[in-house]
């Protein structure tokens, strides 16, 4: 289950299928209590049946953040995303963690690790004012 409080429109959650499969989808509407998405059976699912998606390499790769690269002085385990011509999130990946760092080197990190997919969002859209969206 999901705080309704912890997700916004835009946000990558899954649910349950009729075939209990897991079923990403990008929350288009939140509103008493459901969440809405033009593609989920009535358009519409109770939050109590929605789940953070977990953040794993694949999807942060997904979202476009590049592997640093130690012949410029970067961390192999620090992973970027440039979102400015100046700017750039640096997330570094150490045993199946995902921590903010200051720095391509990952010396410096802040805050807590991300552990789900939406937190990732949220951060990114907090920082840049745009959406942080999968390259298809």
């Amino acid at each position: 289950m999901i705080d309704l409080a912890d997700i916004r429109i835009g946000n990558l959650v899954w649910y349950y299928d009729r075939n209990m499969e897991e079923t990403a989808f990008q929350v288009e509407g939140i509103f008493e209590g459901y969440i809405y998405n033009s593609g989920l059976p009535l358009s519409k699912l109770p939050a109590d049946k929605a789940h953070p998606l977990i953040l794993d390499l694949y999807l942060l790769r997904r979202f476009g953040f590049i592997q640093g690269d130690p012949a410029y002085g970067e961390s192999d385990a620090v992973y970027s995303l440039k979102y400015s011509r100046l700017n750039s999130i640096h997330i570094l990946c150490a045993n199946d963690a995902f921590q903010p760092v200051l720095n391509a080197d990952g010396t410096l990190p802040y805050g807590r690790p991300i552990v789900h997919v939406h937190q990732l969002q949220n951060m990114y859209q907090a920082l840049t004012r745009d959406e942080l969206e999968i390259f298809e």
